[in-house]
């Protein structure tokens, strides 16, 4: 098989969950198992980090990746779902895993396949273990799919659990209450690793502090910890500090945060240093100077985009691939910051996403482009602008993402504000 053919392979033969939905999540890690299992369990091969949470989890991932190249570690890192490139899920200091390995690892064990059954991600999963095994990292940051307790990632044990915060989404697998969903999320934790929660969410504080007595495992509320840091650029230390401080320590974030300009980044900031403090616990020796050149040159390092990513500036064009409510929340508070005369928003969503609560929190005064994702997965058009409209949201339907961008930026005016966001597969066909 040529390289395409093989995508074609894993995109046409095995359920994923991105494009197809539900017939694609399996609610156990047997198959995961069996899979790991017929490769030699490569995930006990080198140690990792594991992270989890409904919003911010990707961020971090890249930035905690960032960190550990900067430091000289050789560093894997796992990520789902990728913008344009299969390979962006699987990467070791960065660089995307290579084409020859993809196709090589499905030739080599297609026909083992067959009696697993495994989804696109269960393999994808065994492919980055395997991948990372082959390229004898010194450690892997391994991002959660879905939830955590059942989710494929959750066969490794690693050095620090982390999950940074939970929000309603994917309900209809993970719970319709924020505890059910936090639940599923604590499940990660391992027995005697430690753990970094990112945010202190009131009711959710006891699901995490039982999950991780349970385990006998350290709990880390990295906002609390990391409520006043001194961040200042010359003496970075972890601890605490005066009110004073912590207003340093805002202005230090925003200066370190350059690459990755979402205000919600803070947040994901805190979520990383927490980590950074359990890793130099075990001997990491993670100093003040490579944290910052690591958050300071994730994108670079690591390829991380879509994230309050600047598109043009004029128009000023903003995409975020914020696709639940948290998301849109904290996405809609910075564009209500961001100096605008009136805003163009290129909206669309995936079919089985929980939509009312989403539609009810969007501004009334924009003006809406409606599009579908070019997934099968993708809602159509039409038919969001109908629930939109009903809402009280304004706008026409576009046949594509491209049209209705286009739309967008041919109606706007110079001071006007374009944001393309309601799901990551949005963003990726505009990035």
């Amino acid at each position: 098989m040529t390289y395409q053919q093989t995508l074609d392979y894993l995109y046409a033969r095995l359920p994923m969950y991105q494009r197809v939905g539900a017939q694609a999540y399996k609610a156990d890690l047997a198959n995961t198992i069996r899979l790991c299992d017929m490769l030699g369990n490569p995930q006990n091969s080198f140690p990792s980090i594991h992270i989890a949470g409904t919003n911010g989890k990707g961020s971090v991932s890249h930035m905690v990746a960032s960190i550990l190249h900067a430091a000289g570690f050789r560093t894997g890192l796992y990520t789902s779902p990728h913008l344009k490139d299969f390979r962006e899920r699987i990467r070791v200091n960065g660089k995307m895993v290579d084409k020859r390995f993809v196709k090589a690892f499905v030739q080599k064990y297609r026909d083992r396949f067959i009696p697993i059954q495994p989804s696109f991600f269960e393999l994808t999963v065994g492919m980055a273990f395997e991948y990372f095994r082959e390229q004898n990292v010194d450690i892997a940051v391994v991002e959660s799919g879905m939830g955590g307790r059942l989710d494929s990632t959750n066969i490794i044990t690693p050095l620090v659990s982390v999950i940074t915060n939970v929000s309603f989404d994917h309900m209809q697998f993970l719970g319709d209450t924020l505890e059910k969903i936090a639940a599923e999320k604590a499940g990660i934790i391992k027995p005697d690793v430690p753990v970094v929660i990112g945010e202190t969410q009131q009711g959710l504080e006891s699901v995490f502090r039982q999950k991780a007595d349970m385990c006998r495992s350290e709990i880390l509320f990295a906002d609390k910890l990391f409520h006043a840091i001194d961040f200042r650029l010359d003496k970075m230390t972890l601890k605490h500090s005066s009110m004073d401080i912590f207003r340093d320590g805002i202005n230090y974030i925003k200066q370190l945060i350059s690459p990755l300009a979402g205000n919600y980044q803070r947040k994901n900031i805190l979520t990383v240093m927490g980590v950074c403090e359990q890793l130099n616990k075990q001997g990491f020796g993670l100093s003040p100077s490579i944290i910052s050149t690591g958050i300071k040159e994730t994108v670079k390092r690591t390829g991380l985009a879509g994230r309050w990513q600047i598109l043009s500036r004029n128009p000023l064009t903003i995409c975020d691939t914020c696709h639940n409510e948290g998301g849109m929340s904290e996405a809609l508070v910075q564009i209500a910051t961001t100096p605008h005369h009136h805003l163009h928003f290129v909206f669309g969503v995936v079919n089985d996403k929980h939509l009312a609560p989403i539609l009810a929190m969007l501004p009334r005064d924009a003006t809406y482009y409606f599009c579908k994702p070019d997934i099968p997965r993708g809602l159509d058009a039409a038919v969001l602008m109908r629930d939109a409209n009903k809402a009280g949201l304004k706008g026409e339907s576009y046949e594509s993402v491209q049209a209705a961008l286009h739309a967008a930026q041919t109606n706007a005016c110079e001071d006007d504000l374009i944001f393309v966001g309601g799901s990551m597969f949005v963003v990726a066909e505009v990035v």
